[in-house]
């Protein structure tokens, strides 16, 4: 069982999300008299992260690593969770039913503070659009599906891996409404996010290198008649 299940599973994969995260809030070895701030400071491995999420863990997990990714002024996050965002996208093309992290990443903490902030964020920024969201096309998120998108989800994660300017926040928004779309089984934000991230990185590959030359050249020409 998870820890959504037990009571009324919340609806959206936002409010399951913070269902997950919430009851980690606190250490546990805090005790009711410790300092209230400590909470502040609470952690979850992505290991035990993975563990809870067994109902559609590749979604749940892409989202909530997604994430601190696609919002602004988030910093250190996107670091933590690029790499097993790879990981798990490759894993998903590799035709894994479920995840699996090698232990150096299971290991990995994640500040569970921090994380619910960027959920609460998400849903007063975004959460009006994960309505929209519930199955159709069913044959789009199924299992030979679901592997040909964990093969296009590798370049966006990738690209969120590059620690470079605009690398990560467009590709972030895209990997996030793949998973909503695979924890919903909706294959229109599956489409609409492979669209959206793979159309940015084209255009980062495409348009960065004729970018550089410009500034090169500006430079340049700036160094010649100055």
């Amino acid at each position: 069982m998870t820890a959504v299940e037990g009571s009324a599973a919340p609806r959206g994969a936002l409010a399951k999300i913070e269902a997950i995260l919430k009851p980690h809030l606190q250490p546990q070895h805090e005790t009711a008299h410790a300092d209230a701030g400590r909470g502040q400071k609470a952690t979850i491995s992505l290991g035990a992260l993975s563990d809870l999420m067994e109902e559609r863990a590749f979604g749940l997990l892409l989202l909530i690593l997604a994430l601190p990714c696609c919002l602004p002024f988030v910093y250190i996050l996107p670091q933590l969770v690029a790499l097993p965002m790879v990981v798990l996208a490759t894993q998903m093309a590799a035709g894994r039913r479920a995840p699996w992290l090698p232990e150096t990443l299971r290991k990995r903490r994640l500040p569970v503070a921090a994380l619910l902030d960027v959920v609460a964020r998400a849903q007063r920024y975004g959460g009006w659009l994960e309505r929209f969201a519930h199955p159709r096309l069913p044959g789009f998120t199924g299992d030979k599906a679901t592997r040909i998108i964990g093969a296009l989800l590798i370049v966006p994660c990738l690209s969120i891996l590059v620690p470079l300017p605009l690398t990560n926040t467009v590709p972030g928004i895209g990997v996030a409404l793949t998973a909503i779309g695979l924890i919903e089984r909706d294959a229109l934000f599956v489409v609409f996010g492979l669209l959206i991230a793979l159309i940015w990185v084209a255009i980062l590959v495409i348009g960065g290198p004729a970018l550089i030359y410009l500034l090169v050249n500006f430079l340049l020409n700036r160094g010649t008649t100055a």
